[in-house]
């Protein structure tokens, strides 16, 4: 199993996730749940397509984190 750090942003009336070391597709729900399933969902196509193709596999490199600033 490889994991991948996925980043969840606002989107409007949405969410997105992007995944910085899977660049080119970015998933769209209307809750963070849907969209952490939909971005699973592409990054497996994507890296099954790879496969396919006989392309290089991404290796996971980020980390997300959380700090705090005070004003």
């Amino acid at each position: 199993m490889t994991k991948f750090t996925i980043v969840i942003a606002v989107a409007g009336t949405n969410f997105a996730a992007s995944a910085p070391d899977v660049q080119g597709c970015i998933a769209t729900s209307a809750t963070i749940d849907e969209v952490t399933t939909t971005r699973r969902e592409a990054i497996h196509e994507y890296l099954r397509i790879l496969r396919e193709m006989g392309e290089e596999i991404p290796v996971p490199h980020s980390r997300a984190g959380v700090i705090r600033i005070v004003p």
